[in-house]
Formats: C-alpha cells, sequence, structure tokens
C-alpha cells in the first residue's frame, strides 16, 4: 500500500477500496476544483507540505473535518489533506497560466493587484478588457494566458524560465520549487502527463542504458532526486545544494552527489 495513493481515512473510504479494507463507510466521493491560488496538499491536517494544487486542479473530496478536506487529485489520484476553504464546485475551465506566474487584479488596471497565480492554473475567460482577460470577476494579462490545449513544446525552455527560483519542499510554483515539483510542473506546461514525485518519475519514458549518450530533455535520477538534462553535458534541477533551480554540470553534480553520500545515478530515462 502507497499511502499517496490510498484514498482513505479510518473512518471513511473512497468506493474503489471495497473488499480491501473494513470497518469504515464507503463514499464515491464529490467532485470539487481548488479555487485558491495555489494550495499546499498535506500528509495531514497542518502536517508536511507533499505538492501544491494551481486554481482549477480537479479534486475528489473524501472527508471534511473541522475544516480540512480529505480526498485526491483527480488528475493522477495523489491523496492529501488541504483547508476545506479552497475548494469551489468545479468549473469549466478555457484557458491555463502558461508564463512562470501572473497577477490577479480586480480591474483591468495595473494599479489594481490582488493576488499571485501560479503557472498550470486553468481559468475561465468570459471576456477581454484592453490588455487583460477577464476571469470571472477578476482580471488577468492576457499574454500570459494560453487556451487549453495550446501547450509549450520543451519542457527544458519551461523549467530553464524558473532558473534562480528558491528551494521549496513540495513547491511547485515560482514562489518555490522542489526536484521533482519542477519536473512536473515543466511536463505538465507541455501538456504530457508526470507524477508527482521523483520515484514515481521514473516510470516517465523508456530506460536509457549506462553507456548511453544523454540528450536534452532526459531524466536522470537519484535516491530521492531528479534532474532534467539540457544537453550532453548540463542539467537543471532543484536542488538543496544552492537552495535553488540551478544549472550544475553533470560530471560535477555526480561526484558532488556521491561524495555527500546521496549515491550513485539510479535511473537515466528519456521521455
Amino acid at each position: 500500500m502507497d499511502r499517496r495513493f490510498w484514498p482513505a481515512t479510518e473512518r471513511v473510504a473512497h468506493v474503489s477500496l471495497q473488499g480491501r479494507i473494513e470497518g469504515v463507510a464507503f463514499t464515491e466521493g464529490t467532485r470539487f476544483a481548488v479555487g485558491s491560488p495555489l494550495v499546499d496538499l498535506q500528509r495531514k491536517p497542518d502536517g508536511t507540505r507533499e505538492r501544491q494544487l494551481p486554481r482549477g486542479t480537479g479534486f475528489t473530496l473524501i472527508e471534511d473535518v473541522g475544516g480540512w478536506a480529505f480526498g485526491f487529485v483527480e488528475r493522477d489520484g495523489y491523496c492529501g489533506w488541504m483547508r476545506a476553504g479552497s475548494l469551489i464546485a468545479p468549473r469549466a475551465a478555457s484557458h491555463w497560466v502558461a508564463s512562470v506566474g501572473t497577477h490577479i487584479y480586480a480591474g483591468p488596471a495595473v494599479q489594481a493587484f490582488c493576488d499571485v497565480m501560479p503557472m498550470g492554473a486553468r481559468l475561465k475567460v468570459t471576456g477581454q478588457v484592453g490588455n487583460f482577460a477577464e476571469v470571472e470577476g477578476s482580471y488577468v494579462p492576457a499574454s500570459h494566458l494560453r487556451a487549453l490545449g495550446d501547450w509549450l513544446i520543451d519542457p527544458v525552455a519551461v523549467a530553464e524560465g524558473f532558473l534562480g527560483t528558491p528551494y521549496l519542499w513540495g513547491g511547485n510554483s515560482r514562489a518555490g520549487l522542489d526536484c521533482s515539483g519542477l519536473v512536473q510542473l515543466a511536463f505538465h506546461a507541455c501538456g504530457l502527463l508526470c507524477p508527482a514525485d521523483s520515484d514515481l518519475q521514473q516510470a516517465v519514458g523508456r530506460d536509457l542504458p549506462d553507456d548511453a549518450p544523454l540528450q536534452r530533455g532526459d531524466l536522470v535520477f537519484w535516491k530521492g532526486h531528479v534532474a532534467l538534462m539540457v544537453d550532453d553535458q548540463r542539467m537543471i534541477h532543484a536542488n538543496g545544494h544552492t537552495m535553488s533551480v540551478a544549472y550544475e554540470q553533470f560530471d560535477a553534480a555526480v561526484a558532488r552527489i556521491l561524495a555527500q553520500a546521496g549515491g550513485p545515478v539510479t535511473a537515466r530515462r528519456r521521455p
């Protein structure tokens, strides 16, 4: 059992677990969407951040306890807790934030700033005023949006847009990223499915032999870490060494991580 994909609490479980678990009530769950710009998905209420979910992410609620919602992300089944007030009824989106981040405005003017919105957020555009797209009563720069299905084409180029972003465990935005968050964000921006954590991401693509030359877009893994190759010699990764998203020479990284007891490369994958 992988708790990240186990849609059950001590009291309630999703109907998919019937016959596998006893002593709980079963539910089909209730479909919601993330309504806040960005929310933490946590291991338990007020617990460790495991991932972050942008606005518009589909979420099936299993149980609501004391203002905390437990359920799973619809696109990949990843389970966790978030503040129940972050959820709204599902809404059909038309666009997604395709820049590294954007801002929400109360009106179609640069002076009307309200909040930040991360890459990947899904929004319903209802009109346009000048250079601003109207989004359910708020406004976002239209140039920062693309229609759903109009994806970017190069995950490496997306990752490079986040150079200098501070390292944040479980982070999935320009405010902070961890290694797997950077890879997932870059792949999602290109319309590619990608699991949330580095151990899960080792299933992406096909395995490369140890003697195969690396190329742009390849994924390289260590225990608990993943990097994206920029070319055959350099990689980009969110890392605790520089506490940022940074370039690093691949050979130097291999030696450094091994010397710091991080172990050898465990896998090399080509999406």
